[in-house]
């Protein structure tokens, strides 16, 4: 189903639910800077471990009221995954149940663009286990740091494609690479920090 169709029936089935707001056309000036950790690259199997999320507005970083959330473990935790997130079965004991989980990341992100480098993982992994625990799935716009990059900075010369690796478009904007990358957290307010400087050239946490 075409996305603006999905979202039309989706704003009509729900808008005078608990989530109604969420379908409503967003007004303001902030955007959600969003990452998940999973359990693997797959979309259609793979679980969420944990999500980090900042407001955005203007040149201000929301580090004090963050969200940052982690799961209980799921089936599908594979082992090689531990190497790039950093958390093992063990480490998620005490992780939230899915449910709870998606209702935190739908009330703090609201009808808010999402913003996020490769976002559309992000929300894809987000619809899989949002979907059929609510009915719908996030109608928010995307804003992909990437493509904000190639349209402030452009591509690094004719005829090239261009380098699109965050620690690439972080050195070219002078951020450096946090030791804590690799943490939902940690990776969402990075990812905020350079599309800040993308936008306005500075950043306030």
């Amino acid at each position: 189903m075409l996305r603006p169709l999905r979202v039309a029936l989706d704003r009509r089935r729900h808008r005078h639910g608990d989530w109604g707001e969420i379908f409503e056309p967003y007004q303001g000036d902030e955007v959600i800077s969003l990452d998940c950790e999973t359990s693997g690259l797959d979309t259609r199997r793979h679980a969420i471990i944990s999500v980090g999320a900042v407001k955005v507005t203007g040149c201000t970083i929301g580090t004090s009221n963050a969200l940052d959330i982690t799961l209980a473990a799921p089936d599908s935790l594979d082992p090689e995954s531990v190497r790039v997130h950093r958390l093992r079965r063990q480490d998620l004991s005490d992780g939230i149940p899915v449910e709870d989980a998606m209702d935190k990341v739908l009330r703090f992100v609201g009808n808010r663009p999402i913003l996020g480098y490769n976002v559309a993982f992000d929300v894809a992994i987000l619809d899989r286990h949002i979907q059929p625990l609510f009915g719908f799935r996030l109608p928010n716009r995307k804003v992909e740091l990437s493509e904000v990059y190639l349209k402030r900075c452009g591509r690094p010369g004719a005829g090239l494609e261009a380098d699109l690796r965050l620690e690439t478009i972080a050195d070219r904007l002078g951020l450096p690479v946090p030791r804590g990358r690799h943490s939902a957290l940690a990776d969402a307010v990075f990812t905020a920090a350079l599309y800040v400087r993308l936008l306005h050239g500075q950043s306030t946490r």
